[in-house]
């Protein structure tokens, strides 16, 4: 394998990575690697570090020493502007809250995703994510009248929309019943293949376990 096909498959590596909030609460991550079009499963019990080690390589927490590549780029070493522009353009964030602006449909929160990132009102892609994943007739509802799973499924779309090379989820299956949680998962790996973006799940929802063979465990 050359190294410029190697690069292209590596999308996200991280080395030597630290994080402290305080001298009693102090993380040091196992080094972490995913390619293009695969997953990576994070587990731990609570209080291991999961959501810092997500938010980390979203951009949202500075690393106190350490790398994290995303395809070719060191996001550590970005300026806060350079860091918000390369998130909205490569990164796609599924949170445990969704955080949706309550007033606007469910179309227009997809949409302002790629209006805030690019400029431009990717309406077209919005509708065919949502029809993709089974929400087109709930695309002018508002966020509130759906059930948790289609909002989990509207989130996907949400963080999808820009075509991003990392898609990070947060315990996205930690409220869903068994049914919805192994239909969610197999639609982030799916859609990960898809669009050819390493998919980084943190959780510790056991049951997603059997589904990925790429873990690390946080302990």
């Amino acid at each position: 394998m050359t190294n410029l096909q190697h690069n292209f498959l590596m999308m996200l590596q991280t080395n030597n990575l630290t994080f402290f909030y305080n001298k009693d609460t102090q993380f040091a991550f196992p080094e972490l690697r995913c390619d293009a079009s695969n997953a990576l499963l994070i587990t731990g019990n609570s209080g291991k570090g999961k959501t810092t080690l997500l938010h980390l390589l979203a951009g949202l927490l500075r690393s106190k020493k350490g790398e994290i590549v995303i395809e070719n780029t060191d996001i550590s070493s970005l300026s806060e502007k350079q860091l918000d522009q390369f998130r909205g353009k490569n990164i796609g964030l599924i949170l445990q809250q969704s955080h949706f602006i309550a007033s606007m449909t469910v179309l227009e929160n997809v949409v302002l995703a790629s209006w805030l990132a690019t400029g431009k009102k990717a309406v077209a892609k919005a509708e065919k994510l949502l029809s993709e994943l089974d929400l087109e007739n709930q695309k002018h509802k508002l966020p509130s009248q759906l059930s948790i799973g289609q909002q989990q499924r509207v989130s996907i779309a949400r963080a999808l929309i820009n075509e991003p090379k990392l898609l990070l989820a947060d315990e996205p299956t930690s409220s869903l019943d068994d049914e919805n949680a192994f239909k969610v998962a197999e639609l982030l790996e799916k859609l990960s293949k898809e669009y050819k973006a390493a998919l980084v799940i943190v959780t510790h929802d056991s049951r997603l376990k059997n589904k990925f063979t790429n873990q690390i465990n946080l302990n």
